[in-house]
């Protein structure tokens, strides 16, 4: 089955690829670099051609908020009615666990009106809204840092690995369309400012990390059930401290 992900050389992407292919299907990476632009509808008509799944996994290159909420819709339109002129059968979108309750975020409010354009679009879809990968942990304690202090909230968290994403993205793609939503999450829930500053002490890295319960998550304020997954959330199997371990070798 020919399967094309979108932003299939990024870090969910690259692994999803791989995944889809060891399990025998015909998975196409389409980014910038192979001559995919989902923002101009560049190579969309050639590399869905044929396609029964497309699985769009690429996330927005600024963070400013009229750019990002630019970025997705115009780059979900473009690629829907490519999609719709190509007869794909299912859309998989991933989003993130917390979407609907971070409306301060610049970032989330884009990410809401993704998932919109997606459930109301022409194509059977599945959103998966996973909880931030081990892998982004880094990212977003540089987001975070003034100087050498880095400020997070102590609100809870339950991320998992990029691994465990991919596979379940893959799961997902390879079932029928659900025209729903399912969730993703890790196994442990830690504060979020715990999860920093074992990363930061596991490499070494000398800055300081403090709790703060007014630090700004993407530019929104968390509460206790801001990053929490649903009850009926599937649950990733790779525990934090094995990656941390795999992760420093």
């Amino acid at each position: 089955m020919k399967m094309v992900v979108i932003g299939g050389t990024g870090l969910i992407g690259s692994r999803l690829v791989k995944r889809l292919r060891q399990d025998g299907q015909d998975a196409l990476a389409a980014s910038p670099d192979s001559g995919v632009d989902t923002i101009t509808g560049a190579g969309l008509t050639a590399v869905l051609q044929g396609a029964q799944v497309v699985v769009d996994v690429v996330d927005a290159p600024a963070r400013e908020c009229g750019a990002v909420l630019k970025f997705f819709q115009t780059s979900s339109r473009n690629l829907l009615a490519a999609e719709a002129a190509a007869g794909v059968a299912h859309h998989v979108a991933l989003s993130v666990v917390g979407t609907e309750r971070l409306a301060d975020s610049g970032y989330f409010r884009a990410k809401l009106a993704q998932e919109d354009l997606v459930k109301t679009g022409p194509i059977p879809y599945t959103i998966v809204r996973a909880t931030h990968c081990f892998e982004s942990i880094g990212r977003i304690v540089d987001w975070s840092t003034d100087g050498n202090t880095v400020r997070l909230s102590p609100v809870r968290a339950h991320p998992e690995s990029a691994d465990d994403i991919a596979s379940t993205l893959a799961d997902v793609a390879l079932g029928a369309a659900l025209n729903d939503t399912v969730e993703l999450a890790g196994p442990e829930a830690f504060p979020l400012y715990e999860l920093a500053r074992r990363v930061l002490d596991a490499s070494g890295d000398p800055r300081r990390v403090t709790a703060d319960v007014h630090a700004p998550y993407f530019g929104a304020q968390l509460s206790d059930e801001s990053l929490a997954p649903g009850d009926d959330a599937r649950i990733a199997p790779t525990h934090f401290e094995h990656w941390l371990n795999q992760s420093t070798k």
